[in-house]
């Protein structure tokens, strides 16, 4: 899942610059509602300012247990499909089979948070999620399990992510309101690493000892903590969107909304391609512990961990920044693809361990840039559809990248699999910066005069200072 992206050795001038819609002074009269969302001088907020919210304060410790039950069952079902079966494949295809349903039907996911009170869906979406979790606990446990049930328990957790994805991220604004959005985005991929510096240390140590089936009924009971978070929540305190009602050609408004705004769109590109291609870490691990380095259920659970610490880092430095530059997200995009190359030619354990920090640290700054961007920059009452269209592309790419991937691996190896992700990644980067400096008329400045910029991008057009003062 960055101190900043190394992409650029100076600001971009912002000649400008547009208020921050986190503040409460009125939008200004012109742009799009939105537009603002990245850029601008938005006061400086501290790093847990979220937290003094009750609501928020409630479902972030439900996400911190629940979290913490689903590394350990990630790193348990990877385990457990790798020693049913000892393909690296049928790994990715546990994952494809995951986020299936997100490529299929995330978007009407988008539709549905829109349409309905969203505390009242997570209630139902997270009961489900528990139940799959409690299934394969069953299964294991009492030695029935074949890797077609973790295929199936896979396809029904990813049915059940179609509609919580969009109505958990749509529902953080409602706890927090835009003025803390950004925070709040940066304190839950926190408490997502957090979670994962503890459940894969945890589950490798269930594993070892008593085996898989423990971690997946951790996992099944720790859905309690969300949902009695969501029951004890105050409704007054909530700044609920009314939902929207139900029409004709809402899923075509959601996609003509995205597509004519770049602030929008081409982070979602971004994303969606670092997604599909960057994001394979349970192939690749999996296949560095057992085929390059000949570890064990807790070496893999160790390079998870370290990952984690990374990403956790990564969350908290968001916290603390007070704007999101789309700059930012074409920079860690860029260099998180050249750090993924390194570490797949690196010819040492340590090496490849310690180049794993970094990894999470920008992989985190792609997801926490991108995701406040697209919340903010969205009109509140598409921000379900929006959501579910950036998710379905992070995650439901998945299924076209992981299998893909795991292919590659399986066929020249763990580096050459690795390899691929990073030029993928590191391409769509570079792509995209162009795109949006052309967009943005901007235009690559080098000055070589001593005590100035060395590299800098400047307008090339007034007209588009909208977009400029975003990048």
């Amino acid at each position: 899942m960055s101190t900043g992206p190394g992409a650029h050795s100076a600001p971009v001038p912002d000649p400008d610059p547009d208020p921050d819609p986190t503040t409460d002074s009125p939008a200004p009269a012109g742009p799009a509602p939105g537009t603002a969302g990245t850029a601008g001088t938005a006061e400086r907020r501290g790093m847990f300012s979220s937290l003094r919210i009750r609501n928020y304060r409630l479902f972030a410790g439900g996400q911190m247990i629940s979290n913490t039950g689903t590394w350990m069952q990630r790193i348990a079902q990877d385990w457990l499909v790798l020693t049913l079966t000892g393909s690296s494949a049928a790994v990715g295809i546990t994952t494809a089979l995951q986020f299936l349903p997100m490529l299929l039907f995330g978007l009407y996911g988008g539709v549905i948070a829109d349409r309905l009170p969203k505390r009242r869906l997570l209630l139902v979406t997270q009961s489900a999620m528990g139940l799959t979790g409690l299934a394969l606990a069953a299964l294991t446990l009492t030695g029935h399990v074949q890797v077609w049930h973790v295929y199936l328990m896979a396809l029904l957790l990813g049915l059940a992510t179609v509609v919580d994805n969009p109505a958990r991220q749509a529902f953080v604004a409602e706890m927090v309101g835009p003025r803390d959005l950004r925070n709040a985005v940066s304190l839950n991929s926190a408490n997502f690493q957090s979670a994962r510096l503890v459940g894969p240390a945890v589950a490798g140590v269930l594993i070892s000892a008593v085996g898989s089936g423990w971690a997946f009924l951790a996992n099944g009971l720790s859905f309690l903590a969300p949902m009695a978070a969501l029951l004890l929540m105050r409704r007054d305190e909530l700044h609920e969107v009314a939902p929207t009602p139900r029409g004709k050609g809402q899923l075509r408004d959601g996609l003509r909304h995205v597509a004519g705004r770049p602030e929008l769109l081409w982070p979602i590109v971004l994303v969606g391609f670092v997604g599909t291609f960057g994001f394979n870490f349970p192939i690749w691990l999996t296949a560095f512990v057992d085929d390059v380095f000949h570890g064990d259920a807790g070496t893999y659970g160790l390079l998870n961990t370290l990952m984690a610490a990374g990403s956790l880092a990564g969350a908290l430095l968001s916290a603390r920044r007070g704007t999101s530059r789309l700059r930012l997200l074409v920079g860690a995009g860029l260099l998180f693809g050249l750090l993924e190359i390194t570490a797949a030619a690196a010819p040492a354990f340590w090496l490849f361990a310690l180049l794993l920090v970094p990894i999470g640290m920008l992989g985190m700054t792609i997801n926490v840039t991108a995701n406040s961007t697209v919340q903010l920059a969205a009109d509140p009452a598409m921000r379900g559809r929006v959501m579910s269209l950036y998710m379905m592309v992070f995650m439901g790419g998945t299924p076209l990248g992981a299998p893909l991937v795991g292919w590659i691996t399986d066929a020249y190896g763990a580096r050459v699999g690795f390899l691929a992700g990073g030029v993928i990644s590191a391409g769509a980067a570079l792509a995209v910066g162009l795109m949006l400096a052309r967009i943005g008329g901007l235009r690559l400045k080098i000055d070589l005069r001593r005590g100035r910029p060395r590299v800098a991008f400047v307008e090339r057009a007034p007209r588009k200072k909208q977009l400029a003062a975003m990048v």
